[in-house]
């Protein structure tokens, strides 16, 4: 068999938060409860281990590490007292996936419609990984993918199929 393009890594110990809130008026108030900046419209921002990523108008996804999650909840729960709001630990609903090494954007753009070359460094894409829903951003050697825990074996399989060369994946 040849050599992978990438590596595909399955990634574990992280916790995932989604937020759901109007963020013109619970922005400030879950930057506070997370300790990170809300991010513009298809971005994400990353402090250390933290990563809060924009998914629509009304809903974040904070990424941070999993011991770290209930007493941030907690916190995202008093800060948005009396908002109209949303706080879901999704932990353990999503799988997620290192793809790296000099090769790793050619695997993202062998499943997706979406062109990860375009991606700005701070971008985030929703967007599908073959036949299942997936999100990805950049991180220092090439991309994290998350997509459904349900679909987690079947991600894993695409991603290292994709990772081989001259394999003919094609999303379209």
């Amino acid at each position: 068999m040849a050599e992978a393009v990438a590596t595909v890594t399955p990634v574990e110990g992280l916790g995932m938060i989604t937020i759901r809130a109007d963020l013109s008026c619970a922005g400030d108030a879950i930057a506070e409860a997370v300790g990170l900046v809300i991010p513009e419209t298809l971005r994400i921002v990353t402090d250390g281990s933290r990563s809060l990523g924009w998914m629509s108008p009304d809903e974040l996804l904070l990424v941070l590490p999993a011991q770290e999650t209930a007493e941030t909840l907690v916190a995202l729960e008093q800060a948005l007292t009396g908002e109209h709001a949303l706080v879901a630990d999704m932990s353990d609903a999503r799988a997620v996936f290192d793809v790296t090494g000099p090769h790793a954007e050619d695997v993202i753009a062998k499943l997706c419609p979406a062109d990860p070359v375009a991606l700005p460094s701070d971008g985030l894409r929703r967007t599908r990984a073959a036949q299942t829903a997936a999100a990805f951003w950049q991180i220092e050697s090439g991309f994290r993918m998350i997509g459904f825990r349900s679909t987690a074996d079947y991600l894993g399989l695409v991603l290292r199929n994709a990772a081989i060369p001259g394999s003919q994946l094609a999303p379209r």
